[in-house]
């Protein structure tokens, strides 16, 4: 039917504009985020981008739920209030009638959540937490930004260097601070490289510079000049823990039974769940009177997504603190949101706005 395709086509439009507009706000967020860590020296700066796409893609069930919610209220709401919503009443069209084109397009995104939701994300979770294990294990002098102090892992080694050479591969202005059996040495050097031997041990070449050495609280330093001289790395190995409850596959989560991955499974199970009601929801919101001027439906539409939002995260926490039974929790949550649900197009059969405005 006619107007079964003007609302597809405009769903997708707005659906489009709405993801890219939530992305890139989400995106921008953890980009100053991770920047931030990485200008202080906790993080690698060529570790961004890779910790930039592991949280996008754990925030997408999220981002995409929201996509659903505000693209179906803000393209039927712009039907309503040109006054098509009417005509396509008085057509024989009610609305009962735009669940089977909105649900048709939102079908397909809401089996993506799910798939994202049970199995990408928590590989994505698992992914990041061994990249972040593979970092914090490198050399130390791997992991030194420019401008920052980093101290080794084993807490015996200060190192700075002030910046980065044309090619990358080497720093300009080291300084390294070691501290061995109550023997305090440091190194400063005009520039530095790594180098790897044959058997893949790790050193740090210092080309240019001074070794200051001696006893703490003694002022009997010796000083050493040199043209070149090799500093080893050792290497620091981190052991690997067991993957967080975010990070579970959703099959152990199956087969677990304490409350903790009872309450994580449901919670993977809730995202699409409410995806569903959220969209079913849009459709009797988006009606409101014209005539009023005021879209008070959009106030409430966002008020009541974010006390269903809130609600969902409160239960998850109760179930995670063993006060509500695992299989009450999040559930609960769900069938108080259906019965509003069935309520709304209870009122809408009688093609009553929920929030017109008389004017006096």
């Amino acid at each position: 039917m006619i107007y079964r395709r003007a609302l597809i086509q405009e769903l997708i439009v707005t659906m489009l504009a709405v993801f890219v507009v939530l992305l890139a706000i989400t995106g921008v967020t953890q980009w100053v985020r991770y920047l931030s860590q990485a200008a202080a020296g906790a993080l690698a700066p060529e570790a961004v981008l890779a910790f930039l796409a592991f949280s996008t893609v754990s925030a997408l069930p999220v981002l995409l739920t929201v996509t659903l919610f505000l693209s179906v209220l803000l393209t039927l709401s712009r039907m309503s209030r040109d006054n098509e919503m009417v005509v396509w009443q008085t057509a024989g069209v009610g609305i009962t009638t735009w669940i089977k084109p909105v649900m048709g397009l939102s079908g397909p995104v809401i089996v993506f959540i799910a798939l994202i939701s049970l199995v990408v994300s928590p590989w994505s979770l698992r992914k990041s937490a061994e990249y972040r294990q593979k970092l914090e294990s490198r050399e130390d002098i791997s992991s030194v930004a420019p401008g920052v102090f980093k101290e080794s892992k084993q807490a015996d080694r200060v190192y700075f260097v002030e910046s980065l050479g044309t090619n990358q591969a080497q720093v300009k202005n080291v300084f390294i601070r070691t501290e061995q059996h109550g023997h305090l040495g440091v190194m400063v050097a005009r520039q530095g490289s790594q180098s790897v031997a044959e058997n893949g041990d790790r050193f740090l070449v210092l080309d240019q510079g001074r070794r200051y050495e001696g006893l703490a609280g003694k002022a009997d330093y010796r000083i050493m000049q040199f043209q070149r001289y090799t500093v080893r790395v050792e290497p620091y190995e981190v052991k690997l823990g067991a993957p967080s409850m975010k990070a579970t596959p959703t099959l152990d989560l199956l087969r677990a039974r304490n409350p903790e991955k009872t309450a994580e499974l449901q919670w993977r199970m809730s995202l699409p769940a409410s995806a569903v009601l959220l969209v079913l929801l849009a459709i009797p919101l988006s009606f409101f009177n014209p005539r009023s001027g005021r879209p008070f439906h959009l106030v409430a539409a966002l008020l009541i997504y974010l006390i269903y939002s809130n609600l969902l995260s409160i239960s998850h926490a109760w179930v995670l603190a063993g006060k509500v039974s695992p299989w009450v929790g999040v559930w609960s949550v769900h069938l108080l949101m259906l019965f509003l649900l069935t309520y709304f197009y209870h009122r809408r059969q009688t093609l009553t706005p929920f929030f017109a405005w008389r004017r006096k």
